[in-house]
This record gives C-alpha cells, structure tokens and sequence, in this order.
C-alpha cells in the first residue's frame, strides 16, 4: 500500500469497513438460522455460516474498540 491518508480518511475506511461487517454479520447469522431451520438442510453449512458470523462479530467488535475505544467493557 503506498497511498498516503489523513487521519479522517483512515477514520472513514473504519467506518466503511465497520459497516460492512455488521452487514456480513447479520447475513451469515440470518443464513445460519435459516439453514439450521429447514430439518433437510445441511448441517454442514448451517456450522460454517454460524462460525462466520461469530468471525464477522469479532471483526465488529475489534473495530468498535477502535473506532470508540474504552466504551465498550470487557468481557472475560
């Protein structure tokens, strides 16, 4: 990468990039319930969109820490 930016600009790539994990998020989730409903889904494929949407909620959670660091508590 050798494009040079401000921090508003970097700020607003977080944001972007926020906003399309919280959408990812929402649609593995959505996706996960939906397949783990149908009683002739795959299994299979139900796991693999519920570990994509607890991913895409890390990487939610992770640019919410920089985004507004200190408002959320930790957990543990």
């Amino acid at each position: 990468m050798t494009d040079v930016v401000d921090s508003d600009e970097l700020m607003r790539r977080i944001q972007r990039a926020r906003a399309c994990a919280a959408q990812e998020e929402r649609a593995w989730r959505a996706r996960g319930e939906e397949l783990g409903r149908a009683g002739a889904g795959d299994p299979g494929a139900a796991r693999d969109a519920a570990v994509r949407g607890v991913a895409y909620g890390v990487v939610l959670r992770v640019l919410d820490e920089i985004l507004t660091p200190g408002k959320h508590a930790t957990e543990g």
